[in-house]
């Protein structure tokens, strides 16, 4: 059987407001779509600081490929760049 949840009264009327404003039948469905919305907002969080691991990791290369590129860029050491 599940657990017993105690809700003090104004969550009720927040889920009662809920329940009517999208059509759910129980209050159990209430609290269901708001974990899915929770547990979205989690892998969000949990993917966003991959990333930025992913990039810190990459930065320090990717500076010096791009000086290393600019070193040797024929454009640029030639005064082409903007002139026809």
């Amino acid at each position: 059987m599940g657990k017993p949840l105690i809700i003090q009264e104004s969550d009720d009327k927040r889920i009662k407001f809920l329940k009517k404003a999208f059509g759910l039948h129980r209050k159990i469905d209430v609290i269901r779509a708001g974990l899915n919305l929770l547990e979205q907002e989690a892998e969000y969080i949990k993917r966003v600081k991959q990333w930025k691991h992913a990039v810190q990791l990459v930065v320090k290369s990717s500076q010096v490929i791009n000086k290393e590129f600019q070193a040797h860029s024929g454009m640029k050491s030639k005064g082409r760049v903007g002139k026809a």
